[in-house]
Parts: structure tokens; sequence; C-alpha cells
């Protein structure tokens, strides 16, 4: 597995630390972010920030809260092949790490690389797709695993001590999607990105410490594969494809990534101005998990709004797909967005199905009542590596953010930070520019 980080990886790595620390930082004031920072209880003195605030706490702690925070409003970056989320996870734990071991900015950005690429090949390997419709969280699932890879790296890097952290991990791995399934349950879904970053620090302590930990984590009788049950291939976790950071995509809408192609067709069909009462049908086609884990259409939260299909289709088409106020609990009673849910319907397409996870596509037909159809396929939606978002647009994405939940913070200080970190002696500039 290449844990490596090269000179010519930098430019990929600056944007993912700006999209997902800047993600961070607009998380860091939300109300679960702010909830699980009280539910913790004194928070321990230590060298490492917790960003959007002035605290400095343990590792464990810090990689909790930055890892909520990173996952607290939809719009942390997505690895296709392992349906999940690997900045929330593995870069604040990194960057926790990185302060307590006082590491190099050299040797941070290694520690991100081996967690981005030990999350998503065990992710892939696993048969993440399998694994979701089983009910299991990807992310808190195969999140501790890169979590308590970046983590290993700077504490103590050394193979023998990693096939003990990831037997720890395998006990400590978690996250059910019945928050799915609930209008009500879906918030506990911010946290799993925490509970992997925490658990994964806590992993490679315990490594650390000599506690014994089954080798066969991943491939045992009763290891990983065995546990997810699905098509298990071992051979991506050594193959020598791209590297996972090359796979990332980035979001440019605050909802599940399997909707954004839907977004995309929307707006190549209507440009978000379209007068419902001229609609007949609204017909949504894609993978199947569409209508297995995203059909609550009268959610009672914001999570369970922005995992809902037929209440991101409406919010998009109310208030455009870049409002960051639309998934709000003052918009959940809105009649505009929910008479547009209610007109959702969603259709298995075969050729989308076959091509997912590789691919999260869409089709949106609309009829009108003037008996018109019109219809737009998107097999690869903005953000995605095929349509990749450039760096000016994933700076205007954070400046978005930041100037929406933390007025006055210097993003430029952050932006400078980030790229002086591969020769920067120690993350102190990177941690101080994160503070508010």
């Amino acid at each position: 597995m290449a844990f490596d980080v090269a000179e010519s990886d930098i430019g990929t790595l600056n944007t993912l630390l700006l999209d997902q620390l800047a993600v961070a930082l607009f998380g860091s004031r939300q109300p679960v972010s702010q909830a699980s920072e009280a539910a913790t209880g004194v928070l321990s003195r230590g060298p490492a920030v917790v960003v959007g605030r002035n605290s400095r706490v343990g590792a464990e702690q810090a990689a909790f809260l930055n890892g909520v925070s990173g996952h607290s409003y939809e719009l942390d970056d997505t690895h296709d092949g392992s349906l999940s989320h690997p900045g929330a996870a593995v870069i604040g734990t990194a960057l926790a790490a990185a302060a307590e071991t006082g590491a190099t900015g050299r040797q941070l950005l290694g520690a991100i690389v081996a967690g981005y690429e030990a999350m998503g090949r065990i992710g892939v390997a696993a048969d993440a797709p399998h694994a979701i419709a089983r009910g299991l969280h990807p992310t808190s699932l195969f999140g501790v695993f890169g979590a308590a890879t970046a983590a290993l790296r700077l504490i103590r890097p050394e193979p023998q001590l990693l096939e003990r952290a990831w037997g720890h991990s395998l006990s400590l791995a978690s996250g059910s999607m019945q928050f799915s399934q609930e209008p009500d349950g879906a918030e506990v879904k911010r946290l799993h990105a925490g509970f992997a970053a925490r658990n994964g620090v806590l992993a490679a302590r315990l490594a650390v410490a000599g506690i014994s930990a089954p080798l066969g984590s991943i491939e045992g009788r009763y290891g990983l594969f065995a546990l997810v049950g699905g098509r298990s291939d071992a051979r991506v976790l050594t193959d020598d494809r791209p590297t996972i950071i090359s796979e990332i995509s980035i979001k440019p809408y605050a909802c599940n990534r399997l909707f954004h192609a839907a977004i995309d067709a929307l707006g190549t069909l209507t440009g978000f101005a379209v007068d419902r009462a001229l609609v007949r049908s609204l017909v949504i086609r894609g993978p199947r998990k569409l209508m297995d884990q995203h059909m609550v259409r009268r959610p009672a939260s914001s999570m369970a709004a922005q995992y809902s299909l037929p209440f991101a289709i409406g919010a998009a088409l109310t208030h455009g797909p870049h409002d960051l106020e639309a998934f709000t609990p003052t918009h959940l009673a809105n009649a505009e967005i929910l008479a547009w849910a209610d007109m959702v319907q969603v259709e298995v397409d075969p050729g989308f199905e076959k091509a997912f996870p590789a691919h999260f596509g869409a089709e949106v037909e609309i009829v009108t009542r003037a008996g018109e159809v019109r219809s737009e396929r998107v097999l690869d939606s903005l953000g995605t590596t095929a349509r990749p978002m450039d760096g000016g647009a994933v700076r205007t994405k954070a400046a978005q953010l930041v100037a929406a939940a933390l007025p006055g913070f210097q993003l430029g200080r952050l932006v400078e930070a980030i790229e002086q970190l591969w020769q920067a002696p120690d993350v102190s500039a990177l941690q101080a520019a994160l503070q508010h």
C-alpha cells in the first residue's frame, strides 16, 4: 500500500486540505458540533487545536471534535469507490497527532496520504456497496482504519504496529445506517467521522502500548471482510492503482453526494427556475441506493433533510443548489420545498446501477402539463475527478463557508499556511490559522 507523498501530490493535497478545513470551520458552528463539545465534558489540555475554537486539547478529543465538525453539514469530500468521506476522518486526526508529536508539515502530509490510502483501499477491497446495503456506514466503518493509519504514521511508523493498530481498529469499527430510515434520528450520522477519528487515535495508542490485537483484522475468519460479507478482494490493498487522493470528489452542494448528478441535471433542464404549477411529473432515475436509503419525505432534522433525495431536490428548485440555509430547521416545513418533494418519483436505472459506485449518475425527466417531456442524464457530477472543481471554485466555496460561520476569519492566512506546509518545520502555523 503506497504511503508516501510526492512533490507532484502537493497541489492535490493543498486543495483537499483547504476544502476539508473550511468545511470543518463552518461545521464548528453547527449545533451538533457545539453539543458534541459539551458532551465530552472537561476538555483535556494538550497541543492539538480544535478547529474554529481557541481550545487546545489532547489528540483523541481534537480528532473527535474535528471529525464531527468536518462531517457536520454534508459538504466534506467523498471517495466514491469506498462510499466514504476520508477527509473528515483522516485530516483532523492527522493534524491532532502531528501537533502532539511535533511533526513537520511534510510528515503531516505523508500521514494524510497514508490515511486516505488505508481508508479508501480497505473500503473498496471490503465491497463498500455491499456494506452500505447491509446497513453499515462506510465513513465510520472504514474510517477508523484510515485514522489509525494516519495517527500511527506520526506516532511510531512501524509496519508490525500498523497490523496491531488495525487489529484494534476492527474492534473499534462501528456505524449503522439506521439513521437513514428515520425522519428524526439522523443527527448521529454527523458523529460518525468523529467516532472513526477518535477511535483511530486510540487504536494507534493501544498498538504502541504493546496491547496485542488480531493480525488478521482484514482477511481473518472473523475479520472485516467476513463481517461485511460482500465480494471482498484483498488484491486492492496492494495493487498499483492510482493513489486514493487522486480519486476524491469535492462537494459543491450541501447534501448527499449521490444527489449531485440529479441536481446538475436539474440545472441543465430548468436553471432552477421553473413554475411548479406547469409540471405534471418529476422522475429521477439512478442507482438502487436512492430508493433504499434516501426517500424520507418529511425529514425532521437538518441531517435527515440533507439525506433525503425528495427534500434536496425541492430545496434546489426552491432556493437554488448553493443556499446553505435551505436545510436548516426553519425550512423543514417549507411548503414549496415539500410540494416539490411530494412530486419526486424515483426509479432504478440499470445502467447507473451497473456503473455505481465508480460513477454516481442520475437522469432527471420532467413532464409538463402540456405534455412536453424533457430529460437529462449526468454520469459524473460537478466536483468529481471527471469534472473537477478548480482551485478558484474551491477557494470560493471556502470563502462562502467561513464568511457564513466565522465573520472576520482570515482565510488568506489559512491558505498561506497550507501552501507553506510542505516545507514547514512543524504544524504550528497551520494550527494557529485554524483558531478563531
